[in-house]
Formats: C-alpha cells, structure tokens, sequence
C-alpha cells in the first residue's frame, strides 16, 4: 500500500536552474516511493533520470 507524502502539483524544469526541482515533504518512515508523472508541458512523455530520497 502506497500513501500520498506529496500532493500533485506543476514543477518547472528550467536549464538555467540545470533542470532539476526538489520536492520536500513532512518526515515519513516508508519502504518504497513511487513518483507518478501525469504530465509534460514541454514533451508528450514524461522523463526521469534521477530520484534520490534523503534523510534530513
């Protein structure tokens, strides 16, 4: 079973910023994440190339 730990929302990939966005969120114990991508404004498909999950 998955839980929301952050609502959906519009982020924007900028290269000036080297396209990167950090999501944050209230501290949660979790096994697994999933990232639903249900959007591009850019492309017709969605791309990630990393995801990291840290500690604070």
């Amino acid at each position: 079973t998955f839980s929301t730990v952050k609502a959906s929302a519009s982020y924007t990939f900028d290269p000036a910023s080297n396209n990167t966005v950090t999501l944050t969120f209230p501290a949660t114990t979790q096994r697994y994440f999933r990232v639903n991508v249900t959007a591009n404004t850019g492309w017709p498909a969605g791309q990630i190339s990393e995801f990291q999950v840290w500690n604070s």
